[in-house]
């Protein structure tokens, strides 16, 4: 049997030439099945990704603008709310005012009506007093003196 040494890792010869055409064939189709279907998939989830982030960046520019605005809303309903408290206050210690006077008024209507009543019972009350007094000090002078007495 024969040895045959061979010391080169690689042979150059016609299978060396057939096996990089096979495997630029071979890059070449898995370029177009692979890599390119690949990259443009991964380009359009980074323009995805982008937009979203853009979105994003609206939407919080959106709600720090809607949030300003309503605390500038909240702020002048407040400031309306006070004034307006202020008004009922102020209408109702008018109102106040006028019913305590009114009252008043009427307290002292009718302590002068109960004053005249008074004092006209006290003005009858003295005529009959004087008149039943009349009679009274006839009687006991008539029985003090022992005759009739003329009135």
């Amino acid at each position: 049997m024969e040895i045959i040494s061979n010391i080169a890792l690689i042979s150059i010869n016609e299978t060396l030439i057939v096996q990089v055409i096979s495997f630029l064939i071979f890059l070449f189709l898995i370029n177009r099945i692979m890599f390119r279907p690949l990259r443009s998939v991964m380009d359009d989830r980074e323009r995805y990704i982008e937009n979203v982030s853009k979105d994003i960046a609206a939407a919080e520019g959106q709600y720090k603008s809607l949030t300003q605005q309503i605390k500038h809303e909240e702020s002048k309903i407040k400031k309306e709310a006070f004034a307006l408290r202020a008004k009922l206050e102020e209408a109702g210690n008018r109102q106040a005012i006028e019913i305590l006077d009114a009252t008043r008024k009427q307290i002292n209507d009718l302590r002068k009506d109960a004053q005249n009543t008074i004092d006209g019972q006290v003005r009858q009350a003295r005529k009959q007093l004087s008149s039943e007094s009349e009679v009274l000090a006839l009687n006991i002078m008539e029985r003090v003196l022992g005759r009739r007495m003329r009135p």
